[in-house]
């Protein structure tokens, strides 16, 4: 009897050992997906962009290898891989337009667990006037206080918006405007994945009217050069600049556009021509 009852015993630990519980039934590494903002017109092709990382307690790396799919309106319309960075790139054609929330998951995989990251696909007639907002200019308060010019300005996550500003930009965009948000890398710290990310959240959770944020380095070169990409690819509309930095505004002057810059910023950071609005209710007296 003791005999059956050992071997009962041995059983039941072999058992236990080799059937694996609740934490680690999936045995899959937690990852995060950060999709980028897109911009696109109607029946033009686009790649909307995601980045797959590892989620813990390490600096977050690109997973490579996995399966992702692009989710429109609840539709699966684009599947692809990352890339050894954890880059992938989903192929769309939108048909109408809008501010369209897109969604990237995770497919079947036997390595990852579940993850999903969702973005905005700004789908936009060529002929619609866009207003480009620098991030810095809706948060409240002074700039923080760094060694570098190019490090000023950068919203922290619990940074609160400047008064007004919301419900101003949302006249603006009522009825006229479309809004281009323009954000650094280091907007809420991390790369311009999680720029763009935080980004969203931020005008999400303070209710500023959807648009399209663009995560660009903190340089007068860097948005020039962009603002010269977007005028040859036809979007010419964007004659707008609402901005707190000198580099900002100075992108836009340089090109024979218009400037704002809100707070008033110190005499010598304010660029010869460029206008300046105390405070957000007096921005569309300046536009």
């Amino acid at each position: 009897m003791r005999h059956i009852l050992l071997a009962a015993c041995l059983c039941s630990l072999v058992t236990s050992l080799n059937v694996p519980g609740p934490a680690t039934a999936a045995g899959k590494v937690p990852v995060t997906l950060l999709v980028i903002d897109s911009l696109s017109s109607p029946n033009q092709a686009v790649a909307v962009e995601a980045r797959l990382v590892s989620r813990g307690p390490a600096a977050p790396a690109g997973v490579a290898g996995e399966p992702v799919e692009l989710v429109v309106y609840g539709k699966v319309v684009a599947t692809a891989v990352t890339g050894e960075d954890g880059i992938v790139r989903l192929p769309f054609m939108p048909n109408s337009q809008g501010v369209i929330p897109v969604q990237v998951r995770v497919g079947e995989s036997p390595r990852v667990a579940p993850a999903e990251g969702l973005g905005h696909l700004a789908v936009w007639e060529r002929r619609n006037p866009i207003v480009a907002v620098e991030l810095a200019a809706l948060v409240d308060g002074a700039p923080a206080k760094s060694p570098s010019p190019d490090a000023r300005n950068r919203p922290e996550p619990e940074s609160a918006p400047m008064p007004d500003a919301a419900d101003e930009l949302g006249k603006l965009t009522q009825f006229y405007y479309r809004v281009m948000y323009v954000a650094s890398p280091a907007s809420f710290g991390g790369d311009r994945f999680q720029a763009g990310e935080s980004s969203r959240a931020w005008l999400k959770q303070h209710k500023f009217p959807p648009g399209y944020v663009l995560v660009l380095p903190d340089s007068e070169q860097a948005f020039g050069a962009k603002l010269d990409e977007l005028h040859a690819a036809g979007w010419k509309t964007i004659k707008t600049g609402i901005g707190r930095t000198k580099a900002f505004a100075e992108a836009f002057l340089k090109r024979r556009l218009d400037a704002v810059m809100v707070p008033e910023p110190a005499k010598a950071d304010t660029p010869r021509k460029a206008k300046v609005a105390k405070e957000w209710k007096d921005i569309r007296k300046k536009l």
